[in-house]
């Protein structure tokens, strides 16, 4: 346990009288990480894009909306990317790497995330290319177009439509895809991986799998 041996220290090196440490068992409460509710169930996951695809509250939330589960990228992501990183001829969105999840060294040197788009992620962004008034940003917030719609618009939408924090968040479409795609759709967690970005670990939990899969994760989506 960590904390006796900070105390044991603290002891030994006269910085504390006694070690403390046994009576601070159960006191805290361990970290267990950040859940995001996300919804895995076939039949619930349609209704939720029905949903979606009904609401009205504005085109570019609904927009954003359609395109997290189809993308499942991180919410940061995808509300502040921009045109000039899509490719509407070879249907790819080159996230640059300064703006990806990841350390200092590794947005300065790291290679962009590409991420394949289906049709009807194209047909889509097709729709919000020639949206009146847009500029750079591929969803502009209602008080500036140079700015990106805020996070708490798309939570807002979903709490209209019904779905609260606790039954689904923006960020829990990454671990609806991920657990569908490798349920339900058996596709190699490799490959699922590679497209949420997530950086595969060996037993002493280093990086070691550099492979994009960009034509299988292409096929996949």
């Amino acid at each position: 346990m960590l904390a006796r041996q900070i105390w044991r220290y603290a002891v030994a090196t006269g910085r504390a009288e006694r070690d403390i440490s046994a009576e601070l068992k159960g006191a805290m409460t361990p970290y267990r990480g950040k859940h995001f509710a996300a919804i895995t169930e076939p039949e619930r996951l349609g209704a939720l894009l029905r949903a979606i695809k009904a609401y009205k509250g504005g085109p570019i939330v609904r927009a954003a909306l359609q395109l997290a589960p189809m993308l499942f990228q991180r919410p940061g992501e995808l509300r502040a990317a921009e045109w000039s990183e899509i490719d509407l001829e070879r249907a790819l969105w080159t996230i640059p790497s300064a703006r990806m999840k990841r350390s200092k060294a590794g947005k300065e040197n790291g290679d962009p995330h590409l991420v394949p788009l289906p049709r009807q992620a194209m047909q889509i962004l097709r729709e919000l290319h020639v949206y009146p008034g847009h500029g750079r940003m591929v969803f502009p917030g209602e008080r500036s177009h140079e700015r990106p719609i805020s996070e708490n618009s798309v939570r807002t939408a979903l709490i209209t439509m019904g779905y609260t924090p606790e039954i689904q968040t923006w960020h829990g479409f990454r671990a609806t895809a991920r657990t569908m795609l490798a349920e339900r759709l058996e596709c190699d967690p490799l490959v699922i991986e590679a497209q949420l970005a997530h950086a595969v670990k060996d037993a002493n939990g280093r990086a070691y799998n550099r492979t994009t899969y960009l034509k299988q994760r292409t096929d996949m989506m």
